[in-house]
């Protein structure tokens, strides 16, 4: 297992606000993302990997500019994912850099990027891995700004539509595999 509690620290020195926001909100995500793979171990998905991914996958948020989190850097929030697997692959970990940069919207595909004009590469950002789908679809349920909120499914697919009808229908199937199992 790596350490990402030094990772963390590493880039979030100061004991402040932002390091809260980003502790309390990796928290949740990796409490959610490790209960699925606890109520669907036919998926076989990787719990270590699991935890210290989720727990990493919004490293790059202090570089971006969105001050009603705390973040006063100078990109646009949604470059964060790449900013951060730019930081993970310096620490080399290329794997956690690909949670970082697909758990945006339900992944994000090259042909979303250039309609919606965002400030990306012009290619795929999807989720591949069942680790990759499992933390992309937790993080939808948390937001930053109400730590202490789950967000219900129709919240998360509210959420989720602003990324396009494709993201949605993503998250949907994800949904479907990972929900919690009704007797």
């Amino acid at each position: 297992m790596i350490d990402y509690q030094t990772i963390i620290q590493k880039y979030y020195p100061t004991n402040n606000r932002l390091r809260h926001i980003l502790l309390e909100h990796s928290r949740s995500v990796t409490q959610k993302a490790l209960r699925i793979t606890q109520l669907h171990p036919e998926l076989k998905a990787n719990e270590t990997f699991i935890e210290e991914a989720a727990m990493l996958h919004d490293i790059g948020i202090y570089l971006c500019n969105a001050p009603g989190i705390e973040c006063l850097g100078n990109e646009p929030y949604i470059c964060h994912g790449i900013l951060g697997a730019n930081l993970m692959r310096h620490e080399g970990l290329p794997e956690h850099a690909r949670v970082c940069e697909r758990h945006t919207g339900a992944g994000l595909t090259r042909t979303s990027i250039i309609e919606q004009n965002l400030p990306l590469p012009h290619r795929n950002f999807l989720p591949e891995t069942i680790e990759e789908k499992i933390i992309c679809y937790a993080d939808k349920f948390f937001s930053k700004t109400h730590l202490d909120h789950e967000k219900t499914i129709e919240e998360a697919e509210q959420s989720i539509s602003k990324f396009g009808a494709e993201e949605l229908a993503r998250f949907q199937i994800w949904h479907s595999l990972f929900a919690e199992k009704t007797l």
